[in-house]
């Protein structure tokens, strides 16, 4: 029997159904008509907000990473709750707009921008961190046609990444970012343009649990901002100090110290150098802030045995939630916290693996994990579904389509 990973704090059962905001899970199934299904918990996020914001030096700004939800009703709430939105795309774009959000709020990262995208976010007074020289100076001349001048930061691939890391953004060859030993250059560059230069936007690596990494990192990042800005002999207006916190997601992982990091960075913003003092700081953070609020459910549609193994056949599968499956970058794959959302707490009865309803050996939610027994009819719930998932998946893979989504 394989472990899984661990369910988040606080979820009970209402009945011995998984409860989501204060409802148990099949009443929102039956409100919503059908299953797959992600709910979105609101108070979750506030509360994950309101901890972090209590952790965290008055002076940090808060960002939400788009990409890692882009469900337009958790857009609106985030708009009430965080001061900035980092897009990736001209797609992106559109669906913050389409959201109400104060576009001069957004800035847009991400290598290969195209010129369409380049000339809307400057229409709209987004801040373009450019990702190389060239694109810097594409953004300069989309400016000068439109007669408008373009916001521009300069993403830096630094010198360093960000140890224990799931995701490496930083350090050594990178298709990311201008590399650090070139970027007082561009600044002389972007400045003399007439441009309005913004700042550094420096982004080490991402899903990270270990407290004292994401706080030497963050002071790496403060140290490397100085010199850059020392280096160009400008100071920069703003500085994205990137993300790095990570939620757990598997058996053995434990959740990020806050205080300790929170504490870390007060102690570093204490002593800033005198070319920082009036720069504007914030995080960009994306699954550390949605992905707890987020639940999988699908319904068991066939209980089948093999060679002495049971299979739960779900309606659901890797196309909504690929992460979960282990083919979302995962290099040996676990189990994500996963649980029979009807006989939630229930004792362990079985050993099972969960699968969804795709011709492929892929599509596995769960592998041989300890379940109560599940039938027919039963739901399953994925945690841990907050980001990543909906929009990270192949939603239209043999034609299967997307599954609903619910904020509650």
């Amino acid at each position: 029997m394989k472990a899984l990973g661990p369910i988040p704090a606080g979820f009970a059962a209402i009945d011995g159904v998984l409860a989501v905001g204060g409802k148990p899970v099949t009443q929102w199934a039956a409100q919503a008509g059908d299953t797959p299904l992600f709910l979105y918990e609101a108070d979750r996020v506030r509360r994950r907000v309101a901890e972090l914001r209590a952790a965290m030096p008055k002076r940090l700004a808060l960002h939400y990473a788009v990409k890692a939800n882009p469900f337009p009703p958790l857009l609106a709430l985030m708009d009430g709750l965080v001061d900035g939105f980092d897009i990736a795309s001209g797609g992106e774009l559109e669906i913050v707009r389409g959201a109400g959000i104060d576009l001069a709020a957004v800035s847009f990262a991400g290598p290969g921008k195209r010129d369409r995208e380049m000339e809307a976010a400057i229409r709209a007074g987004v801040t373009l961190n450019v990702e190389s020289e060239a694109e810097a100076r594409r953004a300069i001349r989309i400016g000068e046609s439109l007669c408008l001048t373009p916001r521009l930061a300069i993403r830096v691939n630094p010198d360093f990444d960000l140890k224990g890391s799931g995701m490496k953004m930083g350090g050594g060859a990178k298709p990311f970012g201008v590399d650090a030993a070139r970027v007082p250059e561009l600044v002389r560059e972007i400045l003399a343009s007439g441009a309005d230069w913004q700042g550094f936007h420096i982004f080490a690596g991402s899903q990270a649990l270990d407290a004292e990494a994401i706080a030497e990192t963050q002071g790496q990042t403060l140290d490397l901002a100085a010199r850059l800005a020392l280096q160009s002999g400008a100071v920069p207006p703003r500085c994205n100090l990137g993300g790095g916190l990570g939620i757990p997601y598997f058996p053995g992982d434990t959740p990020v110290d806050l205080t300790l990091v929170g504490a870390r960075l007060a102690e570093r913003f204490e002593r800033l150098p005198e070319v920082l003092q009036g720069t504007a700081f914030c995080i960009e953070l994306g699954r550390y802030l949605v992905g707890e609020s987020g639940i999988y459910i699908a319904r068991v549609i066939d209980r089948k045995e093999s060679h002495g193994e049971v299979f739960l056949v779900t309606d659901g599968g890797l196309h909504h939630q690929l992460a979960a499956s282990g083919n979302f970058g995962t290099v040996v794959r676990r189990n994500y916290p996963s649980a029979i959302a009807t006989r939630f707490g229930a004792d362990v009865e079985e050993e099972a693996s969960i699968v969804g309803c795709l011709c492929t050996p892929l599509d596995k939610l769960a592998d041989k994990g300890g379940f109560p027994r599940a039938d027919v009819g039963d739901l399953i719930a994925v945690f841990c579904a907050g980001a990543y998932g909906a929009s990270a998946s192949p939603a239209n893979f043999l034609g299967q389509g997307p599954a609903l989504e619910m904020l509650v």
